[in-house]
């Protein structure tokens, strides 16, 4: 009898143990993986494939994995064995299941494609390679067909940062079309907006390229270990990571029937799948100046204090949490005094003194990963160090790294800390409150060595520079990011600039639009994006509202006129600035989404948002014509029956039953609020 409830209890064991793993064999050949109601992955253990269904359609097929280690190209189509296993997980995305294919051959490194089931419409990937010493810079954790679409269809490229005035653009998807895009695809008709989003969710080791090809049939490549001058800035290779195991990033993989939903939800994974780093922010929506936008290198002391002193006396509407931010862009060093040889920073801490006593917050502005002066030579000592200039730039082989006019250097050489050090110490001993951070992307490059022999990788660095730089912030400042990574900057900053420069024209709105119109959804990345310096300056009424709202309806709103100065722009501002109901959209703090995809790297003419019942809609006018626009309740997403009011109080709307027309003059915008009857 014993011995029979033993072996009883072997064979339940046995059960259980097939349930969680199962090998391919004549009875089960095909494992299906759910990933939301009617979703569903079948993976094929004897070919090394699988298919993603959705609806009663495959969305992906013939989908495999691959990457080069030692310059052997492995491919999950070609192991001999093939295992499967699923536990249950806890993580940052909440319960979800755990699907793991085990790889296995003669004489090769074990692979593991990794699936994370969340049941919430999307799934996550992931490939690892492991074996005695794994070396690689090249993984390819997703590539396979995609479902055809018909209609207006396109294909977005996305940059990898902010920098040389580069844009976004969606690109006909048609004929022998291929595009590369950085970190993250979408292919979509914008008629249905129907589409895919796939893409990656960490950033802390690798740079993604996603490819999407439309010759004969459509397929897609998720490249991790990508590089491109003209897209990631990087003169060399990727780096290569090595050790016992080596992992790709988690990619996000999803079909939608909005591709602006799936961009959302991109958008939102980043931010759980890394967390911020950065110590959270509990105040309001920042608003204020910046010197950068009119006064650029005439910086001085006296034009700063008068900005402050029209803040308080003229502005003083212009707030959210009882303050704005008066901050010092570059040139601010016009402040500074040498005594005894050292650096006097009094006169930074008289401004920043008198911001606080007009109940205003002082700001700073740095670039911590460049060199500007490195065409005088290496051998000039880094500030608050021994060490030399020359010492610290990033080495690409016997040479340096230079861009924009400034030279990278190495975000984990001493040299580099030590000057982060004399800088933030000085700029906290100041009292200032905000900093802006500029040209991060010079600290992601790949290099072929860094100080840091445990970091091999451009992302590696930028992670070390960066979370070096926010420990010794400490919390203490409201960190803007300038020029940087789009998403890899997500960690370690409040709030980033969406575009490039831009300050007052119809021209600077569209362009800074056009990230909006493909990138708005970064919104849920950072706690705020931002225009960048909204100036109306001389230019037309209808110029000046269109800058105003391309900055209202990114996020934020930091102006850059030169309030030293009497003009015009000091009028706008007093009327426009203290608007109380623009100011509870800035309240808000999100970004508005496009109405059209298909611009290319032009914007849309049409941004809506909801905020607490209402729905508001911002419409522009790029040109130099007259604009003549049908919105539409359904395109826009809102109640067929509305009342409309139109904030500016320029125009008199026309009544709305499912759809209004707008007329718009030349270069000019206007913003409407949607009140479900």
């Amino acid at each position: 009898m014993y011995i029979s409830v033993k072996k009883r209890l072997l064979c339940v064991a046995l059960l259980c143990l097939c349930v969680l793993s199962t090998t391919a064999n004549a009875q089960s050949k095909i494992i299906r993986i759910p990933y939301g109601t009617n979703r569903y992955i079948t993976y094929n253990l004897s070919n090394g494939l699988y298919d993603v269904h959705q609806n009663g359609t495959k969305v992906f097929d013939d989908v495999s994995a691959s990457a080069v280690v030692d310059k052997q190209t492995l491919s999950s189509a070609k192991y001999s064995k093939r295992t499967y296993t699923k536990t249950v997980v806890k993580t940052g995305f909440g319960k979800g299941i755990k699907h793991v294919i085990t790889l296995t051959g003669k004489a090769l490194p074990t692979m593991q494609q990794v699936f994370y089931i969340y049941n919430n419409g999307s799934f996550f990937t992931q490939l690892i390679i492991t074996g005695k010493y794994i070396s690689t810079n090249n993984m390819v954790p997703f590539a396979g067909r995609f479902r055809q679409l018909s209609g207006d269809v396109y294909s977005l490229f996305m940059p990898f940062d902010n920098d040389t005035f580069i844009s976004y653009n969606a690109r006909p998807f048609k004929g022998n079309e291929k595009v590369i895009s950085a970190e993250v695809g979408a292919v979509y008709d914008n008629n249905t907006r129907g589409g895919l989003v796939v893409g990656s969710v960490e950033h802390m080791v690798w740079k993604t390229g996603v490819t999407t090809a439309s010759a004969e049939t459509n397929t897609i490549k998720v490249a991790v270990g990508y590089t491109e001058e003209s897209v990631t800035r990087d003169k060399i290779a990727h780096g290569l990571v090595s050790g016992s195991e080596v992992r790709s990033p988690l990619i996000f993989v999803g079909y939608f029937a909005d591709y602006r939903t799936g961009l959302e939800a991109f958008g939102k994974a980043n931010r759980t799948a890394e967390p911020p780093f950065v110590a959270r922010w509990t105040k309001p929506t920042p608003v204020g100046w910046n010197s950068w936008g009119v006064m650029q290198e005439k910086l001085t002391f006296d034009k700063a204090i008068k900005v402050a002193d029209f803040f308080a006396d003229s502005l003083k509407g212009f707030r959210l949490g009882n303050t704005a931010y008066i901050d010092l862009d570059s040139y601010w060093d016009n402040m500074l005094v040498n005594k005894n040889g050292e650096r006097d920073f009094s006169k930074l801490k008289e401004f920043a003194d008198h911001c606080k006593a007009k109940g205003l917050q002082p700001g700073i502005y740095w670039a911590p990963f460049t060199d500007w002066g490195f065409q005088s030579g290496p051998g000039r000592k880094i500030e608050g160090s021994n060490y030399t200039w020359g010492e610290a730039w990033t080495k690409i082989g016997n040479q340096y790294h230079e861009l924009d006019g400034a030279c990278a250097i190495d975000p984990t050489h001493p040299g580099t800390q030590a000057r982060i050090n004399y800088m933030i110490d000085h700029f906290k001993a100041c009292g200032f409150t905000m900093i802006k951070i500029d040209f991060l992307g010079h600290a992601a490059v790949e290099s072929t060595g860094f100080y840091d022999k445990s970091v091999t990788t451009g992302m590696q660095a930028y992670r070390k520079g960066m979370e070096y730089l926010i420990k010794r912030i400490d919390g203490q400042m409201l960190i803007y990011a300038a020029i940087s990574p789009s998403l890899a900057s997500g960690r370690y900053v409040h709030t980033r600039r969406i575009a490039c420069d831009a300050f007052k024209s119809i021209k600077d709105s569209r362009y800074t639009l056009n990230s909006v119109t493909y990138g708005w959804w970064q919104s849920y990345v950072y706690d705020y994006v931002d225009a960048d310096h909204i100036v109306f300056s001389t230019e037309s009424e209808g110029a000046n509202r269109a800058r105003l709202l391309s900055g209202l309806i990114t996020g934020t709103l930091i102006t850059g006129d030169d309030y030293s100065a009497n003009g015009l722009w000091k009028a706008r501002a007093k009327e426009y600035l203290q608007n109380p109901e623009l100011l509870t959209i800035v309240k808000n703090g999100k970004a508005f989404k496009p109405v059209d995809g298909n611009v290319g790297d032009g914007a849309s003419a049409v941004f809506v948002n909801k905020i607490g019942k209402s729905y508001y809609v911002a419409v522009f006018n790029y040109t130099d014509k007259e604009a003549n626009l049908k919105l539409d309740a359904k395109r826009l997403g809102i109640p067929a029956k509305c009342t409309v009011t139109e904030i500016l109080d320029i125009q008199k709307p026309a009544l709305f039953n499912n759809e209004i027309d707008v007329s718009l003059p030349v270069a000019d915008a206007v913003i409407y609020r949607f009140d479900p009857s």
